[in-house]
């Protein structure tokens, strides 16, 4: 079983940053691959950006390339998503995930294990 927490959400203005960090209970987190997604309201929940299980590989959004950065440090069993040049579109409840799997998902399906969100608001 593996529980994840989320935190580093908040309130911030467009053209600011924000990193988000995502805490796992599990002692096979490095084993896990991770991704992050969100959820605006009245929206369904998508991809945001995802890495594998040593860090090498990445996948993003179209909508945040460029801009996040996904990041995980295995020994503090946590990952990273930094935010930079916020914009009000990207206001969503924030999810991380982990996926029992070396191959990269965009899927929520996908996804093994989920925690409970941090909000991100931008305002314009």
């Amino acid at each position: 079983q593996v529980q994840l927490v989320e935190s580093g959400g908040g309130l911030v203005q467009a053209g600011d940053s924000l990193r988000l960090s995502c805490a796992s209970s599990g002692r096979t987190f490095s084993y896990y691959t991770m991704g992050w997604f969100r959820q605006a309201p009245g929206k369904e929940r998508e991809f945001v950006a995802a890495i594998g299980w040593r860090g090498g590989s990445t996948s993003y959004a179209d909508s945040v390339k460029g801009r996040f950065t996904i990041s995980r440090d295995n020994a503090k069993n946590t990952v990273y998503l930094q935010m930079n040049s916020l914009t009000p579109e990207d206001t969503a409840v924030y999810y991380c995930a982990a996926d029992w799997t070396p191959i990269i998902a965009t899927i929520p399906s996908q996804y093994d294990y989920w925690g409970q969100g941090t909000q991100v608001t931008v305002s314009s």
